[in-house]
């Protein structure tokens, strides 16, 4: 294989490698490539004969990546979204724009309702949204800011909090009215909507109970693993969620969601807005960023 600039091999065979990494499929990646599969096996061989080393498996259920594909395809990934965030930003030199990650939560209860007093001041200003329910691990490369839930403590970022939370139960006033609760004693014998798994960090009904002093027995629980499906199942009067201020408030406000009982938990954890620590804000990133941190909002 010739040798380019900076040592590397064939740019047609790094790209078939990534294309493949990515989608776990040979067909899929010749499809986004727009060539054929056998065009694609060859790239992938000849980039492995080049290295000296067996970058995946190639199994009847598809592909898996051996501990040198995996650190080849980390790289390339970086690599590539470095260099399309290059190539988009001189696409757009003649614009302002900023980007910035949330989940959808956050983006559509929370971030954009108070949007339109940020276009009103900055219309020269392009926000570009990007939605992900995971978002562990460092900022990518074309992310300026990023609305964070947790502590604030994210290795090679800054955080700023800019929404405390109170967490409170919430029901549809159609369950409500057919499952009357008073108290939480009667919240813990009713259909409870919990959001758990590997990637929740937020309060469960275990906690919210311990913290409001009743102990939770045999508990009747749907779980979710997204917050907003279940926020959905509520709403649709399957049962009772716990809701964050943050996201709720306005389907309170608007009698979509009603609050079942009194109590509220001051939530340790907060909305935050984060960039990296290593790379400097773009000017448009720092306007939005102040703005969510004023009282303008």
């Amino acid at each position: 294989m010739v040798k380019r600039h900076y040592n590397l091999p064939s740019l047609s065979a790094l790209a078939a490698f990534e294309a493949v990494s990515r989608r776990l499929n040979v067909t899929r990646a010749a499809d986004e490539l727009n060539v054929t599969p056998g065009a694609v096996s060859r790239q992938v061989r000849a980039l492995e004969a080049d290295l000296g080393a067996t970058l995946m498996h190639r199994r009847h259920d598809g592909i898996a990546l051996t501990r040198e594909g995996e650190i080849v395809a980390a790289s390339l990934s970086e690599a590539f979204s470095r260099v399309s965030s290059a190539l988009q930003e001189v696409r757009d030199a003649d614009r302002r724009h900023l980007s910035i990650l949330s989940n959808m939560t956050t983006m559509q209860l929370w971030l954009m309702p108070r949007l339109g007093a940020f276009w009103r001041q900055h219309q020269d200003i392009v926000v570009e949204h990007v939605i992900s329910e995971r978002q562990q691990g460092g900022l990518r490369p074309d992310i300026d800011l990023c609305l964070r839930y947790g502590d604030g403590n994210w290795p090679g970022e800054h955080a700023v909090r800019v929404q405390d939370e109170t967490i409170m139960a919430v029901a549809s006033p159609d369950f409500l009215a057919r499952t009357p609760v008073a108290t939480m004693t009667d919240l813990a014998q009713a259909p409870l909507l919990s959001v758990e798994g590997p990637d929740w960090v937020g309060m469960t009904w275990a906690g919210f109970f311990h913290a409001g002093g009743v102990i939770l027995d045999k508990p009747n629980i749907r779980r979710f693993n997204s917050y907003v499906i279940a926020l959905q199942a509520a709403l649709d009067g399957q049962g009772i969620a716990l809701g964050w201020s943050s996201s709720v408030a306005p389907l309170i406000a608007r009698r979509e969601l009603a609050q079942v009982t009194s109590v509220e938990i001051a939530d340790p954890l907060a909305i935050h807005v984060a960039w990296s620590a290593s790379r400097p804000l773009r000017p448009e990133a720092v306007v939005f960023r102040d703005w969510l941190l004023s009282s303008e909002h």
